[in-house]
């Protein structure tokens, strides 16, 4: 993932639900983290994942990814849903201003998914 610089589980053992981490990227020359949970998982289906922004560098907010992935013999399609809750005042002014970053980030990130899945 594009400025990716660590991620640090919590927990052991195989992804599960309830399974969380740190994920630490480099953004605007800093560090910033945020913590994430798997929600749901459908091994070869769906992962949805939550990031809680109150125990992260963003601070507010909750940030919803469903990842689905549908397959055919010849070929699997990704798709990326993302929804954010919990933002209020300037911080929800901030973010609507920002969404189209924030989907073209997305955006890099599935590209990246799709460059690992093809060499794996």
């Amino acid at each position: 993932m594009q400025g990716l610089v660590r991620m640090e589980r919590l927990d052991d053992g195989p992804m599960k639900e309830g399974s969380e981490w740190k994920e630490t990227r480099k953004m605007f020359g800093k560090e910033a983290y945020e913590h994430f949970e798997v929600v749901e998982l459908k091994e070869a289906e769906k992962i949805v994942l939550r990031c809680d922004g109150t125990k992260g560098t963003t601070g507010k907010g909750e940030f919803i990814f469903t990842y689905r992935i549908t397959s055919s013999e010849e070929r699997s399609e990704i798709t990326l849903n993302g929804e954010i809750k919990g933002l209020t005042g300037l911080t929800k002014l901030f973010g609507k201003m920002m969404a189209g970053s924030f989907k073209k980030a997305c955006a890099k990130d599935l590209d990246a998914l799709i460059t690992y899945l093809e060499r794996g």
